[in-house]
C-alpha cells in the first residue's frame, strides 16, 4: 500500500516539481562535464533475482538539453509509465543500448559475473561509445574508461535511472514472448520471480529450459527440478 501510495504521489507532481527533480537527478552527470567528459552513459540491470529467464542490462547517454520528465527507479513506476518513459528515452537519448545473458551463462558463471558481462556488452554496443559511466552499484573491473559506481543509483541519477526503466521494459517484454512458449509457469505474470505461483508451476511441471538451474538447487531438492516429462 505504501509503494501504491508513492506511486500516486509523484504521478501528482507538477511539471514544474518534475523538472526540479530531473535537475536534481542530473548533479552526477553535471558533475563529470564538469570535469570534462561529455558522454556520460548511466547504466543499470534487471533480473538478477529471478529463477528464470535472462539478466538484461542497458546503457544510456542521455541528450542534457533533452530532459526526460519523471524518470526513477523503474521499481517504482507503472508499466504504463515504464513503457511510456522507454519510448521517450529511445527517441531523446543520445544513446541507448542492451546487452542481456542467457541462462546457460548464468548457471555457468553464477548471476553476479553474468551481471556484468551483461553490463560490459551493453556498454560496448553504444554508438557513439561513452568516455564516461555511472553505475548502479556495480564497479566493472577492466573498463578503459573512467567509471563511478553509486549505491541506489536507479533513484539519485537521471541516466542511471533511465537505463533501468529500459532494462527493466526490455526484460519484461522478453518475458511476456517467453510465456506463450510456456504458458503453464505464468511468466507474463511473475516475470520468472520466485512467488508462490511461479514455485507451484516448477513443481508440478518441473523446470523449462528458461529456469536457471543454480537457483532451482538453492530451493528445491536435486530429484525435483530436472525437466519434467
Amino acid at each position: 500500500m505504501e509503494q501504491d501510495g508513492e506511486k500516486k504521489r509523484r504521478s501528482r507532481l507538477t511539471p514544474e516539481q518534475l523538472a526540479e527533480k530531473y535537475e536534481a537527478m542530473s548533479r552526477y552527470e553535471q558533475s563529470a562535464a564538469s570535469q570534462g567528459y561529455c558522454r556520460i552513459a548511466g547504466m543499470d540491470e534487471a533480473g538478477r533475482g529471478p529463477l528464470a529467464g535472462p539478466v538484461v542490462a542497458a546503457a544510456v547517454i542521455l541528450d542534457p538539453s533533452k530532459k526526460i520528465l519523471g524518470v526513477d527507479d523503474s521499481k517504482k513506476l507503472s508499466p504504463a509509465k515504464r513503457q511510456r518513459l522507454k519510448a521517450e528515452i529511445e527517441e531523446k537519448a543520445v544513446a541507448v543500448s542492451v546487452g542481456i545473458v542467457d541462462v546457460e551463462t548464468i548457471d555457468r558463471i553464477n548471476i553476479l559475473e553474468a551481471t556484468k558481462l551483461a553490463m560490459k556488452k551493453a556498454l560496448e554496443g553504444l554508438e557513439p561509445a561513452a568516455d564516461f559511466v555511472l553505475i548502479d552499484a556495480l564497479t566493472l573491473p577492466e573498463l578503459s574508461i573512467a567509471q563511478y559506481p553509486i549505491i541506489k543509483g536507479d533513484a539519485l541519477s537521471a541516466s542511471i535511472a533511465a537505463a533501468s526503466i529500459v532494462a527493466k521494459e526490455t526484460r519484461d517484454d522478453m518475458m511476456r514472448a517467453y510465456s506463450e512458449l510456456y504458458p503453464e509457469y505464468g511468466f507474463a505474470k511473475h516475470k520468472g520471480y520466485g512467488t508462490r505461483d511461479h514455485m507451484d508451476a516448477i513443481r508440478a511441471h518441473g523446470a523449462s529450459p528458461l529456469h536457471r538451474r543454480s537457483f532451482l538447487k538453492n530451493i528445491m531438492g536435486a530429484s525435483e527440478w530436472e525437466c519434467g516429462a
